[in-house]
This record gives C-alpha cells, sequence and structure tokens, in this order.
C-alpha cells in the first residue's frame, strides 16, 4: 500500500471535516481555424500538419483575434449568465513547456471578458447555486507524447497541431462541498456549453479537461485550508474519484499532525490516488504584462444584443418547461434535455403525435433503444421526428396495437419511410372487426378446454394465457381492448 493511501481517513473522521471545491474548466470553442490564425482546428490530423508561423511562435508572426472565436465564447458565457466586459485585454502568460513554441500563453489575467455567473445544479434533491468567478479566452498549448518506460528507451515526441485553438477557461467560486456537487456542476455546465453550440464538450479530443482545487477544514471553520490543484482530469467519473481521494487524503495528513502544501497533483487512475507533480505556480510566477501585438477586445452593446437574441432555451429553463407543459416527471424531463438534439426531436414528436407523455416514452424507451442497438445518436436517427409522432398517432387512434406499432418502427427505423407508407405498403392495421376476433376466441377458448374449466372455476389469472393465444393467431393485430371485453364476455 502507498504511502499516500496509509494517510486516508476513515469515513467517521471526514465527517468531522468540511470540503471546499472549486474547479477550473477548459473548453475548446468549436470554430473551424485557431483564435489567432487561419490554421484548422480539425482533430486527428498528422502531426505538425495543421501550423503556421503564428501558432508557431515564428519571429515576426502577428496574432490576428477570431471574431468566431470571440462570438462562440460570448455564447458560453451567456450560458452560464455570466456579465459580459464591454472592454478586455489579452496578456502574456509566461511559463516554459515543449509543447509551447512561444514561450508565453495568450490568455487573460486581471480584466477577463465574462465574470460573476453562476450554475444551478440539484443534488440529493438540494438546490445549490455555484457561483462562476471568470471566464476569458486563451490559445491552448500543443500536445506532449510520451513513450518508453526504461531511462535509455524513453521519448518524448511533440504535436503541435492543437497549439492555437482557442479555450475559454471557466473558473467557479470555491462553492462546492462534495464530489456530487462537483459532478453536478460540471454536468450542467458541459450541457449549458453544447446547448448554446459554443463547443462539442467531447473529452475524448479534449475539448473539455477540468482541473480541481481541493481543501478541507473543520466544520464550523471559516478560514478556508490549504488547496490543492488536481491537474487535468479528463472524464467525469476521474473527477469524482480523484475528489473524494483528495479529501481523505488531506483529513489523514491533518489527523495524523501533518500539514497540507499548497501542489499541484496529477489522479492516477490506475491506483485511484493522487500523486504529486509540482509545487502549486502563483499568477506573479507567470510574469503576466499586456500582450503588446493585440488591441483591448471591445464587445459592443448591438454586437451583444445579436448574439443573446441567438440563444436558445437552456437546459435548465427547458427542464422546467417540460415538466409544467408537458406534465413530464422530473427524471423524464431531465433524460429529454440530456442534450439539444433530443429535447428539439422530443418537442417535435409530441407535437404531431399531440400525446407527451406517450411521445415522451417512445422517445427515450423503443427509439433509443433502436438507436444504442445500432451506434448512432439522436441526431443521425433515420427516424423523424414527424414519422414518430405519426406513429403514435395511429397508435391512440386504434388503427395499430402496441405491437404492431412497436413492428412499424423497426421497418421505420430500417427504411426511413413515414409509418402511413409501411401501414399502405405491408397492409398492416390493428383487427377491430368484432366478428373475426369472436371466431378466433371461439377457436382458441375451443382448444383449451382445461384452462376454460380453470378460469370459471376462480383461476382468473388465465386471462392472459388466452390473450396471449388470440394474439399469436392475429399476429398481434388484434386490439387489446376488443379482445379483452370480448374474451370476458365469452368466458363469463
Amino acid at each position: 500500500m502507498s504511502a499516500a493511501a496509509l494517510d486516508l481517513a476513515s469515513p467517521e473522521v471526514i465527517a468531522k471535516y468540511e470540503a471546499v471545491i472549486g474547479l477550473e474548466v477548459h473548453v475548446q470553442l468549436s470554430t473551424r481555424t485557431k483564435i489567432f490564425c487561419g490554421c484548422p482546428t480539425s482533430f486527428g490530423a498528422q502531426p505538425n500538419t495543421n501550423v503556421c508561423p503564428v501558432c508557431l511562435g515564428l519571429p515576426g508572426a502577428l496574432p490576428v483575434l477570431s471574431r468566431e472565436a470571440v462570438e462562440l465564447a460570448i455564447r458560453g458565457a451567456l450560458a452560464l449568465n455570466c456579465e459580459i466586459r464591454p472592454v478586455s485585454r489579452f496578456a502574456r502568460k509566461n511559463y516554459f513547456y515543449p509543447d509551447l513554441p512561444k514561450g508565453y500563453q495568450i490568455s487573460q489575467y486581471d480584466e477577463p471578458f465574462a465574470e460573476r455567473g453562476f450554475v444551478d445544479i440539484v443534488v440529493d434533491s438540494a438546490p445549490r447555486r455555484i457561483g462562476v468567478t471568470r471566464v476569458h479566452m486563451e490559445d491552448d498549448a500543443g500536445k506532449s507524447q510520451h513513450e518508453g518506460f526504461r531511462d535509455s528507451d524513453k521519448y518524448t515526441y511533440v504535436d503541435l497541431n492543437r497549439s492555437g485553438t482557442p479555450l475559454i477557461e471557466i473558473v467557479s467560486e470555491p462553492d462546492m462541498r462534495s464530489s456530487d456537487e462537483a459532478f453536478a456542476y460540471l454536468t450542467e455546465l458541459k450541457q449549458n456549453i453544447q446547448f448554446v453550440q459554443a463547443s462539442t464538450c467531447d473529452m475524448e479530443k479534449g475539448h473539455l479537461r477540468c482541473d480541481a482545487n481541493v481543501s478541507v477544514r473543520p466544520r464550523g471553520q471559516q478560514e478556508l485550508g490549504t488547496k490543492v490543484e488536481i491537474k487535468n482530469l479528463n472524464s467525469f467519473r476521474f473527477l469524482k474519484q480523484a475528489i473524494d481521494f483528495e479529501i481523505a487524503r488531506q483529513v489523514g495528513v491533518i489527523e495524523g499532525g501533518g500539514r497540507i502544501h499548497q501542489e499541484t497533483r496529477l489522479y492516477n487512475s490506475d491506483s485511484g490516488e493522487t500523486v504529486g507533480m509540482r509545487s502549486k505556480e502563483q499568477a506573479h510566477d507567470y510574469r503576466y504584462f499586456p500582450e503588446p501585438d493585440l488591441v483591448p477586445l471591445r464587445i459592443g452593446d448591438a454586437w451583444l444584443a445579436e448574439v443573446r437574441q441567438a440563444m436558445p432555451e437552456l437546459p435548465g429553463a427547458r427542464r422546467n418547461r417540460f415538466i409544467s407543459q408537458y406534465g413530464l416527471r422530473d427524471y423524464d424531463a431531465g433524460v429529454l434535455t440530456a442534450s439539444r438534439a433530443l429535447a428539439e426531436y422530443f418537442e417535435e414528436t409530441a407535437s404531431v403525435a399531440g400525446d407527451p407523455r406517450l411521445a415522451a416514452n417512445w422517445v427515450m424507451g423503443d427509439l433509443t433503444g433502436l438507436l444504442k442497438a445500432s451506434g448512432r445518436e439522436i441526431e443521425d436517427s433515420p427516424v423523424a421526428a414527424k414519422h414518430l409522432g405519426e406513429l403514435i398517432g395511429l397508435l391512440t387512434k386504434g388503427e395499430l396495437t402496441g405491437k404492431l406499432a412497436k413492428d412499424v418502427l423497426a421497418r421505420m427505423f430500417e427504411t426511413g419511410d413515414a409509418p402511413g407508407v409501411i401501414v399502405e405498403r405491408e397492409g398492416i392495421r390493428a383487427m377491430g372487426d368484432s366478428g373475426a376476433l369472436e371466431k378466433m376466441i371461439d377457436d382458441v377458448l375451443a382448444a383449451n378446454p382445461k384452462q376454460v374449466e380453470q378460469y370459471r372455476a376462480g383461476k382468473t389469472t388465465l386471462i392472459g394465457f388466452f390473450v396471449g393465444q388470440i394474439m399469436k393467431a392475429s399476429r398481434g393485430q388484434a386490439d387489446p381492448a376488443a379482445l379483452n371485453e370480448l374474451l370476458k364476455s365469452r368466458l363469463g
């Protein structure tokens, strides 16, 4: 067992302390080109091919700020309820690293373009508001790739394709008190950013990365403890695990008479531990000074109003509306607003179907099952929302049974055809003719005299057996309501 693991405190001891957590989230904006040059931001290109003198930091190359990047950054900040500053400035953040070709990062320091926002979350049915201190723009560094384990065959390769891609850094207030709250905050933040299409937030491609600042203090104490930064958490699960481990580690150190030192740590997902990386830098270590090659960024009222006007309804507001307008359960509303595409698909389906709750069930159930089985997302659904609404309409009118509707949906998924086309082409109809149903009932009852006798003797659960036999004989076309009524009449 590692030394870090030995310092872990028990749950009972941890309960005497309060965690204080803040997150710094880096989001790559969905621009076509980099923030200060015209190089593409496409993922997966051959190493060091999407580069130019500007993003390589060659002498004499001058940056030119991308208007598209600024507009997406404004969208992202508005999605977090931030105030947009009319004037902000870029600065040089100086540090050396092999994948930082300029020797500095162009960022924003004391005058960010957005500040004083918030994100509302709910954890264990309790609402919480997490403050957002600031959102600032910056360019990304490149990427180092390490190979080999022994000193004699260790190699590091530098790919500068990512250098200069546009980022926003979202710095929260230290308002979170548990890993569950941090998880909920990051989830809501990600959904909001995706809804306004500022970023895909694809963590596998590095479009969303998170650092966590964690400290602990005895419950009731107002003074903050010494914080530790956990860098480069690239999944929601690892974020939660790293915070839980770090809380237990810090409490263990304090209870053992030790002191927490301000430092940067990394999370090892294999061991489930955080490990020391370096002492934590202070702002003065970066020697910030105003970027001399860029004029101040001015965001006028007209431009800001234009961006606001184009903003969609955010996930939280849409969830509340789905509950009040459509009568959906909290859980269903949450599922259906997990992405903007899914929410819009549901609303179009419900408007055509005329029954929002039934539409929600079909979108979350049968359609989602088909999408998962085929490895597709809702954006790639071969079943148009309008067509799914039409299918639900046929079901509610009694023209299709539940089983027939599922069969038609499967054909819709295969062909992309409208339900009416499939029904007409294949002659699919619910059997509403009572004469035909009566004959089937008589045939089934005649073939199962023992079960009929048992039913009439009081074993009424056998009704399900008879229904199953008749549905099988009708190939699922019997109308369940008419069938049950006629069957009970015959058996009675």
